[in-house]
């Protein structure tokens, strides 16, 4: 009786031993991060974030800047975690454009911030409760930040229009590669058509 019980025991080992020797890989390589083919780039991995930010700009410069803050420290390691292969690369320009347009929505929170602290002196000035001086003052600030706020549009405009531009050439990419439709494509150059378009 133990005889047989030991065989029994011993087959049913032996099958598991096997078993597990078939749930291993098969082909594993030398280097353990490398990849025998490269996987294709799946549409369905792009950032679905929108390359133009609609929203308008938010008169809160302090919450601007602590956003500015988060997003300069997430676009920081972005290009050595694209290298690595744990981001995308549309994920690493969607950081960079964000830190951009952060820069440009503070740029412009301060310059409206500057305006009324320009009327506010005008109207002091008027009421004799306020000398020339200090209006001059806020006037040269104001300056100042007109001209660092249309720097900032320049460089906003200039980021989306390079990021509209490599969304274009990714989209053809991936039509070529069959991972995305022509109406995706399509989207993109109307995206970067409207971007070249001139402002009115």
């Amino acid at each position: 009786m133990t005889r047989i019980f030991v065989l029994l025991v011993t087959v049913i080992a032996t099958a598991l031993a096997a078993f597990a020797a078939d749930e291993l890989p098969q082909n594993e390589s030398n280097e353990p991060d490398s990849f025998d083919i490269e996987p294709p780039i799946l549409k369905e991995n792009l950032s679905e974030e929108p390359l133009l930010s609609t929203a308008p700009p938010d008169s809160d410069v302090g919450r601007l800047e602590k956003q500015l803050e988060r997003a300069k420290r997430n676009a920081a390691g972005a290009e050595h975690l694209w290298k690595i292969g744990v981001l995308a690369k549309v994920e690493v320009e969607q950081r960079a454009l964000k830190v951009v347009r952060l820069e440009s929505d503070i740029a412009n929170a301060q310059l409206a911030r500057a305006k009324e602290e320009v009327a506010a002196q005008e109207s002091q000035v008027a009421a004799g409760e306020s000398t020339k001086d200090e209006l001059e003052a806020a006037k040269a600030t104001l300056a100042q930040l007109t001209e660092a706020a249309q720097i900032a549009a320049a460089k906003r405009e200039r980021a989306e229009l390079e990021a509209a531009e490599a969304n274009v050439r990714r989209q053809e990419k991936l039509l070529r590669l069959g991972s995305a439709h022509k109406s995706d494509v399509n989207r993109a150059q109307e995206k970067l058509a409207e971007l070249k378009s001139p402002k009115n």
